[in-house]
């Protein structure tokens, strides 16, 4: 895709004041996105932005704000969803109307720890599969789940994985124009949103190999061109 092929976004992240969060509005401003970090309380997502900015402010062309959730999933055209999944349920629920014909992109994971990193079981299958029946007037893709949040909160850093990408229609093919974008990131069509689950437990995988070995794994799919 050239560089005048490319179509920019503004990209709300809602949970945005997490790691995950902040390390993947880093790398969309990067891209040269509009990036708009929300939060519950609106003071921590322009701490947030502020702190991202001061980071980046080397790099020309950062476009990164904090807001309310609600006012930054109103000035989107693409929402990820990065919250614990312990808050999933109510912040999808308390945005649905203002998530209507929204492309929503769910990193979420549903693992709590306990001597380690456990999952929590989802009746839908999956936190992603859980978000697109809380939204059935949204267009739903999972993605992102298996990146580290260190590494892409590292502007220079080179990811070196893969990002697997579930879904159909519109937002896999944003979600995976988004990660394509992402230095030393490819995207891998993995199926639709019935696999989410898988991606979701190899990032609790990963979380538990990386307390382990104490470094920041990533899953790269052998064999593709």
């Amino acid at each position: 895709m050239s560089e005048t092929d490319r179509t920019l976004h503004t990209i709300a992240l809602i949970g945005g004041t997490g790691p995950e969060g902040k390390g993947l509005a880093t790398r969309f401003a990067i891209a040269g996105h509009k990036v708009i970090i929300g939060s519950r309380d609106p003071a921590r997502g322009m701490e947030a932005a502020d702190d991202l900015t001061q980071t980046l402010n080397a790099i020309s062309d950062i476009d990164i704000t904090g807001d309310t959730n609600d006012n930054a999933v109103s000035a989107a055209d693409v929402v990820v969803i990065t919250v614990p999944y312990g808050g999933h349920q109510a912040t999808l629920k308390g945005l649905k109307t203002l998530l209507t014909d929204k492309i929503v992109i769910d990193a979420v994971v549903p693992v709590y720890f306990e001597k380690g990193p456990r999952p929590i079981e989802v009746p839908a299958g999956s936190a992603t599969e859980e978000a697109a029946a809380i939204l059935p007037n949204s267009k739903v893709a999972g993605a992102f789940h298996n990146l580290s949040a260190e590494v892409l909160l590292d502007p220079t850093a080179d990811l070196n994985a893969d990002v697997l990408v579930t879904g159909s229609g519109i937002a896999k093919e944003i979600a995976i124009q988004l990660a394509s974008e992402i230095k030393g990131a490819r995207a891998v069509d993995s199926g639709p949103l019935r696999y989410s689950r898988f991606i979701e437990g190899i990032t609790i995988l990963l979380i538990g190999i990386n307390s382990r070995y104490k470094t920041h794994t990533g899953v790269i799919v052998s064999g593709l061109e």
